[in-house]
């Protein structure tokens, strides 16, 4: 592994300046670039996707967290199911979820979600929540329930989980683990030094502990995580973010620019030049992971279906045994 740099070690990637690094209050919002101009497109699909999930009763993070590839994924049938409410318990600056009072949990919800899966003839999907520090397990137990409905009624689906980081919930990262999705994501956010402004209540080093247990409970099982760029983060403190990651064996980094939901959360610091993102991703496979995905534009679901089948490829080039056939199934 790696030494982690310090944050003046760049890889040759430069520190932003510091006038883009400052986070003035009241200071006007940069100027969107041109490389992150979405061109909005309603398609049948979309219109479908939309109906179904309304139909199914149904939330997204697509929708919740305003994803800026919404219209792509959902014109391609891809979507990110959002259970266990749409509420959540948490108030990250970043995030466009709700804070409050969360739902009661719907105990009819996986078998609904499968049944969704089935209609729209998914190869892949990607199931998230929002955080429920108020339920005892916080919601392993339902995640559990959609893998095992999912793995029932599509067997040929395979599956990814975005999960909170279950902290304080004894056992439920293991939980969630045994039950063997096909790729476990927990997104990192940002790095360290941000996480008291950007991610209260949460631990950089739990999260990354968290991806080590679900490695060491399951080696089969892909892990991946996420960072998002442009909070005010050097870019070496995102080189040592990836060396810790890679100490916890994550075999997938996504790294995207963060967008500003409202003027009620995090300004952005800066918009990362997709120079940047390259270099980003050239520091991380020579980390060793199996896979990077580093573009403006990148989200931890953006084409997950490709990746997954890209995580296959890569894992046999590099001449180890395939783990486990499609479906999750030893």
């Amino acid at each position: 592994m790696s030494r982690s740099p310090s944050p003046d070690q760049s890889d040759g990637l430069r520190s932003p300046p510091a006038r883009c690094a400052q986070l003035a209050a009241g200071s006007a919002p940069l100027p969107k670039p041109a490389w992150l101009r979405v061109h909005v497109r309603e398609t049948p699909e979309v219109s479908q996707t939309r109906a179904l999930m309304r139909r199914a009763k149904l939330g997204t993070v697509c929708e919740e967290a305003a994803c800026p590839n919404l219209h792509e994924c959902w014109s391609q049938r891809h979507a990110t199911v959002m259970v266990l409410g749409t509420v959540c318990t948490r108030a990250c600056a970043f995030c466009n979820v709700a804070t409050g009072l969360p739902d009661r949990v719907d105990p009819d919800e996986p078998a609904r979600l499968a049944e969704a899966i089935a209609e729209l003839g998914l190869r892949h999907v990607v199931i998230t929540s929002v955080d429920r520090d108020d339920l005892a397990d916080g919601g392993a137990e339902h995640f559990v329930r959609c893998i095992e409905h999912i793995r029932d009624r599509c067997p040929q689906t395979t599956i990814e989980i975005l999960t909170p980081d279950f902290r304080h919930k004894d056992g439920a990262i293991e939980r969630v683990a045994s039950a063997r999705p096909d790729v476990y994501n927990h997104n990192v956010e940002t790095v360290p030094r941000l996480y008291r402004r950007i991610r209260p209540g949460a631990s950089f080093d739990h999260s990354v502990d968290l991806l080590r247990r679900v490695k060491r409970c399951e080696p089969a099982t892909f892990t991946k995580s996420g960072l998002m760029v442009g909070l005010g983060e050097e870019p070496g403190e995102v080189l040592a973010a990836m060396d810790a990651l890679r100490g916890a064996d994550v075999d997938f980094l996504t790294i995207g620019q963060y967008l500003r939901p409202t003027p009620r959360h995090a300004p952005v610091a800066r918009y990362v030049e997709p120079s940047e993102f390259a270099s980003y991703r050239d520091a991380a496979l020579a980390r060793g992971f199996l896979l990077v995905s580093s573009s403006p534009l990148t989200r931890s679901s953006y084409h997950a279906d490709e990746d997954f089948q890209q995580l296959r490829a890569s894992l046999a080039q590099r001449g180890e045994a395939e783990r486990r056939p499609a479906g999750g199934r030893a």
